[in-house]
């Protein structure tokens, strides 16, 4: 099938013939002495400073213009005289070279009259056509679709853009080394796996064909990681891709980066303080302050005592009556209509007593949280491999920190005894029966390696994706993911 072409690009197809003949539009490499980001803080007058980049402006005069190129991190500024370069090339330069091209420099730094530092070119080579123009110089890639489906030209166009991705470059850096620093060890877990375990989520399905057996995509990396603790590891650590089938908003993808850190020998407690020192110390090495900016509301992770608030009590308050004492999901839900709560129609699609709880949490309590506040004391039906409370065992030793109505981590207190854990297990086998469909399995193999015994743990997770989109100020989470999934557009 012969694509439709542009008239633009097909004035730049037709170029590559007599750029054939003066140089190679494609070659192998070149060899640069600096960055762009390097180059701009060079003195004047240091000669042999060889750069490159991607053409993005260009004022193509008589016998002299500028053009400013481009990478990841800076761009700059080029000085092309005919009587530096001569007259063959700059007849080159200015009939064949378009916006979008690469170009290869080698000159002597210099700052013009406005204070441009510039690099005053002495030869140039030719690196690589581009048979697309870039969007129109004052607008941009404006388009939201296109700019998640064509993000290299978001990239190219955008500064905001290659600021969010710089710093994601950044974070992965710093929770390395942050974690390494702190006795941490990296491991990798299995992403097809043959349990739903580690989180309550519908998962993605998909059949192994060597060992002719159906296996789920990791919901998180939890079960294994604690495996390594059992294993011998003292403190483990993954950044996990992980999958849920579930629906799509300004929070949630189907695939997201977890990650996930178990100690041994910590309680829930330890991690507060960890996450705390880690959140911290990201800010500062990010932006330089422990205070940011979020729609418009400004968020201080400095402050020396964040908010606490007790899940179960507050939950008691907003109901009006001890939830934890009600065991059936249709009494749950008629005591919440009683009150006024919510109809019977907005509780329709939650089915199980996690799932009522939950959603009534994240609308009524979560929902009005700004500052950086720490809930704790959630009910254990919640979370299945939290570790019991041994005032109450009806709640489980949680945190989660929540900033904007946004949850940036979920951390507790695990689970280590066996029995306990076969009998949560058993219990959200009854909830699946109950309609629940985002319930975990009974897990084997995990139950299998806690029953060799594990010490004390906690652990903590967090999703990359929805801190990047909090601490650099963006609407959605597909503004943070680089590909993130679209609808097949030619459906």
């Amino acid at each position: 099938m012969i694509k439709d072409r542009s008239e633009q690009e097909l004035v730049r197809i037709g170029k590559l013939d007599v750029i054939r003949e003066y140089c190679n539009p494609y070659p192998d490499r070149y060899e640069r002495t600096h960055s762009l980001k390097d180059a701009r803080v060079l003195e004047d007058g240091v000669t042999g400073v060889r750069i490159a980049g991607r053409i993005v402006f260009m004022r193509k005069m008589g016998k002299l213009s500028f053009v400013r190129i481009r990478d990841i991190e800076g761009d700059m500024q080029l000085e092309i005289k005919i009587d530096m370069v001569g007259e063959k090339a700059y007849d080159f330069f200015k009939k064949q070279m378009d916006t979008g091209d690469f170009i290869g420099a080698e000159g002597e730094i210099f700052t013009t009259q406005t204070g441009e530092k510039t690099l005053r070119v002495k030869v140039f080579e030719f690196l690589g056509k581009a048979l697309r123009p870039l969007p129109e110089k004052f607008h941009g890639l404006t388009d939201v679709e296109m700019k998640y489906r064509q993000r290299y030209v978001d990239l190219i166009m955008n500064e905001d853009t290659r600021r969010v991705f710089l710093g994601r470059s950044k974070l992965y850096a710093y929770i390395h080394k942050f974690l390494g620093e702190n006795g941490f060890l990296e491991v990798e877990t299995p992403i097809l796996q043959n349990a739903v375990c580690g989180a309550s989520a519908k998962p993605f399905y998909t059949h192994h064909n060597a060992l002719d057996m159906d296996c789920n995509l990791r919901i998180a990396p939890e079960t294994y990681l604690k495996q390594c603790i059992a294993g011998g590891f003292d403190k483990v650590y993954e950044v996990a891709k992980c999958f849920r089938n579930e629906g799509m908003d300004s929070e949630h993808l189907q695939e997201f980066t977890q990650v996930e850190w178990y100690a041994s020998y910590w309680n829930f407690e330890d991690n507060i303080k960890f996450y705390k020192s880690f959140i911290r110390g990201l800010l500062m090495e990010l932006f330089g302050t422990m205070q940011i900016e979020y729609q418009g509301t400004v968020i201080d992770f400095g402050k020396e005592n964040w908010n606490r608030i007790n899940y179960v009590e507050e939950m008691r308050r907003v109901f009006e009556f001890d939830f934890l004492e009600v065991s059936d999901p249709l009494e749950l839900k008629e005591k919440i209509v009683k009150k006024g709560l919510f109809s019977y129609e907005e509780l329709d699609d939650y089915k199980s007593l996690s799932q009522i709880i939950d959603f009534c949490y994240k609308k009524l309590v979560r929902a009005n949280i700004v500052e950086p506040t720490i809930i704790y004391n959630y009910p254990a039906v919640l979370i299945p491999l939290a570790r019991r409370n041994d005032k109450d065992k009806r709640i489980i030793d949680v945190f989660q920190v929540i900033v904007c109505g946004t949850e940036l981590c979920k951390a507790y207190s695990e689970l280590v005894d066996p029995m306990v854990q076969r009998e949560a297990f058993e219990e959200q086998l009854k909830a699946r029966l109950q309609g629940d469909d985002e319930t975990m399995d009974l897990d084997e193999s995990f139950l299998d390696a806690m029953e060799q015994g594990m010490p004390p743990i906690s652990g903590l997770g967090f999703g990359i994706d929805r801190l990047m989109m909090i601490i650099f100020n963006q609407p959605s989470i597909r503004d943070v993911v680089l590909f993130p999934q679209m609808k097949n557009s030619n459906k």
